[in-house]
């Protein structure tokens, strides 16, 4: 415990990562679900509209901004929590009866991603800094990574079985297994230690909160660089539903069970990130630099690959990269910025990191159905080297970043600092 684990030593943090497993497991295989939904049932391999979908489910991050961090920095992130979490599992059983019943039709699925994108909007900052409110300050880092953990161990396990399910039930028991499992967050909610929470400021309460938010991130050079990488990436790179789907589709011709198979094989990467950065002791910009290069150039080797088998395996790096880029970017985030503050620019990382979305993903989709999904993934390579570029301009700008000759040779050093 005194390493990669040690914030689970905590009752609270330990307790809440079981509830949120579980219930992480659920929404996996609901993601899974619905994608397949979209694309093998209620459309003919239509990839434009798993883009919509997606775009209805992120875009309320943006559209919510003013209200979502506003919540996150000035109520009991506890009690806003308990109520998103129960709203969005009422959610998944609506739309888990609507297809046992045989009468979902797209524009349902459209709806229920509009409504589940402005509930997440609430709970996915109030989520991200209930974290801080469960661990000292000496182990934010390491519980952020071990969150995030959870988030793909889930990820890891949610879609294989999730394939599975649908190939054996249908699309609509794996929706209602998910909207059970959200019982298990809210148990775990209710359970937690009140003593053994840590007492954190409350931002007080005046007209121009979230104008605050952007003037402080505007002054924050360092901020301003990760935000901006995040858009880049999380926009045209993150669309991993549209990716996976239609190369399992159109290209390697799978069905259900092998769309599960590789999303779960893509997490074995994302863990293996996850735990490589708990077990840092201090998140540094470096390795955004890293985390994006690798992304961009894991999607591009992906996007070759001949057969699935391979394919997967390039998943596995694009994993690892993605993962150590989000959090690293979640946790320089939140150890360096005024606690009053964390929740308004959490706000506004995911509103530009999910936000995007609505400006990405049917781009991304429109490509994959008009040119083919290797194009597709061609878009997100290129964001990856985008961010890159931008991490290298913030570092060299800032003295970090170094150019020196050994042998007679250029090499690129970065101060361990950072």
């Amino acid at each position: 415990m005194s390493g990669t684990f040690r914030s689970l030593r905590g009752f609270n943090f330990r307790l809440w990562a079981g509830g949120a497993f579980v219930s992480n497991i659920g929404t996996w295989m609901q993601r899974t679900a619905q994608d397949w939904l979209v694309l093998a049932e209620l459309t003919d391999k239509n990839a434009t509209a798993v883009g919509i979908v997606m775009a209805l489910q992120f875009g309320p991050q943006v559209v919510l901004l003013p209200l979502t961090g506003f919540t996150a920095d000035h109520f009991n992130r506890r009690k806003v929590l308990i109520v998103t979490q129960t709203c969005m599992g009422l959610l998944a059983l609506g739309l888990g009866v609507l297809t046992i019943s045989g009468h979902a039709l797209l524009w349902h699925v459209y709806v229920f991603a509009l409504l589940l994108g402005c509930v997440t909007a609430f709970d996915a900052p109030a989520r991200q800094t209930f974290v801080s409110d469960l661990v000292a300050e000496s182990e934010l880092s390491n519980a952020v990574a071990l969150n995030s953990t959870s988030f793909n161990a889930a990820r890891l396990i949610g879609p294989a079985v999730a394939g599975l399910l649908i190939a054996a039930i249908g699309s609509g028991w794996v929706f209602l297994i998910n909207a059970a499992s959200y019982l298990a967050v809210i148990a775990s909610l209710l359970l937690l230690r009140g003593t053994e929470l840590q007492r954190q400021a409350r931002a007080v309460r005046a007209r121009g909160d979230l104008i605050e938010g952007f003037r402080y991130v505007w002054n924050r050079p360092d901020l301003k660089a990760i935000l901006l990488m995040f858009f880049l990436i999380g926009t045209f790179g993150m669309n991993f539903a549209i990716y996976i789907s239609t190369m399992s589709v159109t290209v390697f011709h799978g069905g259900a069970g092998q769309y599960g198979v590789l999303t779960s094989t893509m997490a074995i990467g994302s863990v293996t990130g996850a735990l490589l950065s708990a077990a840092r002791a201090q998140p540094r910009i470096s390795m955004l630099l890293a985390g994006a290069a690798t992304f961009g150039m894991g999607l591009a080797i992906a996007a070759l690959m001949p057969n699935e088998w391979l394919f997967g395996v390039a998943l596995m790096v694009v994993g690892i990269a993605a993962q150590t880029f989000t959090t690293t970017a979640n946790s320089v985030i939140q150890l360096s910025t005024d606690p009053v503050m964390r929740g308004r620019v959490l706000a506004i990382m995911l509103a530009l990191a999910l936000g995007g979305t609505p400006i990405g993903a049917p781009i991304v989709g429109w490509v994959a159905d008009t040119f083919g999904p290797r194009w597709a993934m061609a878009i997100g390579a290129a964001s990856g080297i985008a961010a890159a570029l931008v991490a290298i301009r913030y570092l060299v700008r800032h003295r970090q970043l170094r150019l020196h000759f050994e042998n007679g040779r250029p090499r690129l050093s970065v101060d361990r600092r950072w």
